[in-house]
């Protein structure tokens, strides 16, 4: 199971994160979700539906509708599909603690080829090359997901493909700070969550 990861770092009684349930089928349409997440360090966690699971990476400086801006993106354990609906606080000395915003959400389309021909979505990720077009809120069109070098030397970047919804002058991560989901900003998702137990 590819959560167990996920699992074994966080004890469900102290955060209210979903536990996630093991016979979760993919969906037609793929989701996608950015998370802004502010655990030690303010990071955007990028994650898309991938054979049943939410496939993640941490983009320190999140997302960028720029064609020109080179993304890092640092894989991370999969998590549940039910977490794409997780918003609150992690408590601080559970692991990830911080405030959770979705940032972003939406469906995905997965137009990776090779050879001409249409390469599945599980086959991308694990070539290190993957193109989606999103179908969000926030952002739409084609991004690339691609990782360079192997082993202990392997980096992931997301860049933004030049389409018609490139922008190099838009920076949503600074100009479009509001939750999807609440419209709340990261301090009023703080002091309104914070308090809660689990």
């Amino acid at each position: 199971m590819s959560t167990k990861d996920y699992r074994s770092k966080r004890d469900f009684d102290k955060t209210g994160e979903p536990r996630g349930s093991s016979d979760h089928k993919s969906s037609k349409q793929p989701c996608f979700v950015i998370q802004k997440h502010d655990a030690s360090t303010l990071h955007y966690d990028f994650r898309i539906e991938v054979d049943g699971v939410l496939k993640s990476w941490a983009v320190p400086k999140g997302p960028s509708t720029d064609p020109g801006e080179k993304r890092l993106a640092i894989p991370t354990e999969d998590h549940p599909l039910e977490y794409a609906d997780f918003e609150g606080v992690i408590p601080e000395d559970e692991y990830g603690g911080g405030t959770v915003m979705i940032w972003d959400r939406g469906t995905y389309e997965n137009i990776t080829e090779k050879d001409d021909e249409a390469q599945p979505i599980e086959k991308a990720v694990e070539a290190g090359h993957a193109l989606i077009e999103l179908h969000g809120e926030k952002l739409q069109g084609g991004y690339a997901l691609h990782r360079t070098g192997s082993g202990d030397d392997a980096r992931w970047l997301l860049i933004k493909m030049d389409d018609e919804h490139a922008d190099a002058r838009r920076n949503p991560v600074s100009s479009e700070k509001k939750s999807v989901e609440s419209d709340r900003t990261m301090k009023q998702i703080a002091d309104e969550e914070g308090g809660k137990d689990g």
